[in-house]
């Protein structure tokens, strides 16, 4: 399963929950997460990865630093894992 696959079912995943995602182009902030994910009084970050990849290390500390900031990042490399945050029931 490619990263893009994941992208696509946690984007459907959320609409189906009467949410809404965003694609987030990040300028001059390399590492930031891949994708803004709002919900009905919830909103985290989250960052894509294929199956079983890691978060370089930039990425790692740039999600230090909003979650500092009380920001919510997910790392997200399988379906399991979006149904773990993001349950359909």
């Amino acid at each position: 399963m490619r990263e893009s696959d994941i992208e696509a079912t946690l984007v459907a995943r959320i609409k189906a929950l009467g949410g809404e995602c965003r694609k987030v182009k990040w300028i001059g902030r390399n590492g930031a997460p891949d994708q803004l994910v709002m919900l009905p009084g919830v909103t985290v970050w989250a960052e894509i990865k294929a199956p079983g990849q890691k978060p370089r290390p930039n990425q790692v500390r740039e999600h230090e630093r909003m979650e500092a900031l009380g920001q919510t990042v997910l790392v997200i490399d399988s379906l399991e894992l979006i149904d773990k945050h993001f349950p359909l029931n």
